[in-house]
């Protein structure tokens, strides 16, 4: 767990609106994938509003954004209806694409190792390259940074 992950696997998926996707779908485009530990929660909120207030810079910058966690569908469903995020969710109950990027770690959680999502971040590139990862994320200012990135990303190529 924790290792480097260089391209997007070919895996699929359950959004926030119930349907079923894949990376494949976001071929050919830039996709900013945030993992984060839990719906309704202080930090994952912010996280997700954070990339929600700049979701039409991302948009105007060409890069689709999604979130994830291993919460269920409908409590997805909820929590981007109730802060009005512009971007689906995705469901991980089973860790699938949790475990494909790495993301599984052990945490101390009042005083019980468990194990969690670290909050993560992945900037995939239009040929499903992993062009930055960030991990151990801090909330404040990341989604400014991951914006960041993919500007002086897309002006490289």
């Amino acid at each position: 767990m924790g290792e480097t992950i260089d391209t997007v696997p070919a895996l699929d998926f359950t959004l926030s609106d119930g349907r079923t996707a894949s990376f494949a779908d976001y071929a050919g485009k830039w996709l900013v994938l945030f993992f984060y530990p839990k719906d309704n929660t202080p930090g994952c909120t912010q996280e997700g509003i954070d990339f929600r207030d700049l979701a039409p810079q991302f948009k105007r910058a060409g890069a689709a954004i999604l979130g994830i966690s291993r919460d269920s569908v409908k409590t997805h469903a909820n929590y981007a209806a109730k802060h009005a995020f512009p971007f689906p969710l995705i469901s991980d109950a089973d860790e699938a694409v949790c475990k494909a990027f790495g993301v599984i770690k052990e945490k101390t959680m009042y005083g019980r190792k468990v194990l969690g999502i670290e909050r993560s971040t992945f900037l995939i590139a239009p040929d499903g390259r992993i062009a930055q990862q960030w991990r151990g994320v801090r909330v404040p200012g990341h989604a400014a940074a991951v914006l960041d990135a993919l500007k002086l990303e897309k002006t490289a190529k």
